[in-house]
């Protein structure tokens, strides 16, 4: 049979690089043909290679019933009556199985660990944004099924493709397939406009209904604007710069206390201006065994020590006699004996839309000047600050739960570096 494809499905479908692997996400706006065209796709490497076995996954397995199994049924419902396909799908085990010996997996990711032991051909995911990254890497360590001879004869590659509308925030899908993108990430933007198959009057009914950025994300497949509801306003790749820690400098040691992760971002300081250099965020760990580790990296330093950081830190914990701050200084201390360390801490910590509203001045100020500059090295500390933001119409962080960084691990360095990072600004450079 033939499917009259899109531009941009065509190019979904066609792979157009020589590495063993393929990884492609297909980005469009509502009713752009997504799920039709991932599904189209499994079923056609299902009858090219014969025995391979494929992965159809989303997030929750309702998703996966209602939407992409569906979809694979109407193809196959379509293909019977012009080809000679048989199949037959086993509901207990949730899977299609070919007269060839391919077969398909429907999946929930809720569970990834019951996944890692499935040898794939081919993998596709639906509403892949919704995936945590971690499952994704994971996944992809899952294309190992032994090639047969005959799929050599068929340019055969691992294939791993999913589809999904723009992200409302610059994730996982964006890092890796804009900022880090490798020769085998393939990006297909699709809009809605381009379905000629859509009633004449779908697009126009989405035009009157939806805002101008809306629009551009839910139904011409674009990017958002992912500054829009961030804590940090104002910061481009301007603040970034290549920063180089100087042994004679006065060290500055901003600190968040928390146990997973521990925050502490090193910085230099002028009277106007503060360059984030390194950051330690870990986890699982303690005060004692941070500190340790920043002496580790930077053992010969020759200017004096600040210590900077949350005000509640200068209480005693339940497992120590000492404050956290007093930890840091003595073990500074016995470092380096000949070095003046100097904790410098507001006695109570300030309101935090204080502490953001100086962070925001520093960054870029009403003349232009940006006197916060970030060395690409503080990974965690930018990934707040383009990813940390306010609950809708409100002016709360939006803070991870529980359940949420359960689901996503990233998400617990979110707000813990930035409150480190912002401490030191507030305490130098308030708003008055």
């Amino acid at each position: 049979m033939e499917y009259e494809l899109l531009p941009a499905q065509k190019d979904f479908m066609l792979i157009t690089h020589d590495f063993p692997r393929d990884i492609a996400l297909y980005q469009g706006g509502y009713g752009s043909g997504k799920t039709f065209c991932g599904s189209l796709l499994g079923i056609l490497l299902a009858l090219k290679y014969p025995g391979i076995r494929g992965l159809v996954g989303a997030q929750t397995y309702p998703l996966v019933r209602d939407t992409t199994l569906k979809t694979y049924f109407e193809h196959l419902d379509n293909m019977e009556f012009k080809i000679n396909i048989h199949y037959e799908f086993k509901v207990a085990e949730s899977k299609l199985i070919f007269k060839n010996g391919s077969e398909i997996l429907f999946r929930h990711m809720q569970e990834p660990n019951k996944l890692k032991s499935l040898n794939l051909g081919f993998i596709e995911l639906e509403e892949m944004s919704d995936i945590p990254e971690s499952t994704f890497k994971m996944l992809l360590g899952r294309l190992r099924q032994a090639i047969k001879p005959e799929w050599k004869d068929k340019d055969f590659k691992y294939r791993l493709f999913g589809h999904t509308n723009p992200e409302p925030a610059k994730g996982w899908i964006y890092k890796y397939f804009v900022e880090e993108k490798k020769d085998n990430y393939r990006l297909i933007q699709a809009p809605t406009t381009q379905n000629k198959f859509l009633a004449s009057d779908f697009v126009d009914s989405l035009k009157q209904a939806y805002d101008e950025q809306y629009y551009r994300i839910n139904v011409l497949g674009e990017f958002g604007d992912y500054t829009s509801g961030l804590v940090v306003k104002g910061f481009t790749s301007d603040n970034i710069k290549d920063l180089h820690y100087q042994s004679d400098l006065p060290l500055h040691l901003t600190w968040d206390f928390n146990v997973d992760p521990m925050s502490c971002i090193c910085a230099h300081k002028t009277k106007d201006k503060v360059f984030y250099f390194d950051e330690f965020v870990l986890e699982n760990t303690s005060t004692q065994r941070t500190i340790n580790a920043v002496i580790e990296r930077y053992p010969n330093h020759k200017g004096d020590i600040i210590i900077n950081g949350d005000a509640s830190g200068d209480n005693r914990s339940t497992q120590s006699e000492f404050s956290n701050y007093v930890i840091i200084k003595k073990t500074l201390q016995r470092h380096y004996p000949d070095k003046q360390i100097r904790i410098q801490l507001r006695s109570f910590n300030p309101p935090i839309k204080n502490r953001i509203a100086a962070f925001n001045a520093m960054v870029c100020n009403h003349n232009g000047e940006r006197r916060i500059l970030i060395d690409k090295r503080c990974e965690k500390l930018l990934y707040n600050i383009h990813n940390l933001k306010y609950k809708p119409g409100t002016d709360i962080v939006d803070v991870p739960t529980y359940a949420q960084i359960k689901n996503e691990n990233s998400l617990k360095f979110l707000e813990h570096p930035f409150d480190a990072a912002s401490y030191l600004v507030d305490f130098y450079f308030p708003i008055r």
